[in-house]
């Protein structure tokens, strides 16, 4: 395990508008705020044809493999991340999971391919402050893993 330490900052209740992509407007918002460092929580609606990351092809497959699931319809979604500071992007970048549930069935996943919001969404960002939390890119992995 590996872990630093941070303290609360400010909190951001944010309201996303129909359309809106959902990492790229927090990530917007944490550009224009200066928060290097956050989490956060989400409810709302997400469109049809909106994107998630649901898994690697091989679990034991080098660098890994994602799985990408388009959404049918309209989903009711709940879910959580965090805002950490990439080093090679030199910005904060989201990583967040979200469980979308239509009629019985719930597809979870990651939403960094592309999730739009369906006429609306909450969400509420909790910065963090003092904290040394990055991203780092893994060449043996093939993404960006948190360095505490």
């Amino acid at each position: 395990m590996r872990y630093s330490e941070a303290k609360l900052g400010r909190v951001f209740v944010i309201r996303l508008e129909h359309g809106d992509v959902l990492h790229e407007s927090i990530e917007q918002l944490a550009r224009e705020r200066d928060v290097r460092t956050g989490a956060f929580i989400i409810i709302g609606g997400v469109d049809e044809e909106s994107q998630l990351i649901v898994g690697p092809k091989e679990g034991a497959a080098s660098p890994i493999e994602p799985m990408v699931r388009s959404l049918d319809g309209v989903h009711e979604v709940t879910g959580t991340g965090t805002l950490i500071w990439d080093e090679e992007a030199d910005r904060p970048t989201v990583h967040a999971h979200i469980a979308a549930g239509r009629d019985g069935t719930t597809t979870t996943g990651c939403v960094r391919q592309g999730v739009r919001v369906w006429r609306t969404m909450e969400v509420v960002l909790i910065e963090l402050t003092g904290s040394t939390a990055h991203r780092v890119h893994d060449a043996e992995l093939g993404f960006k893993l948190l360095q505490p």
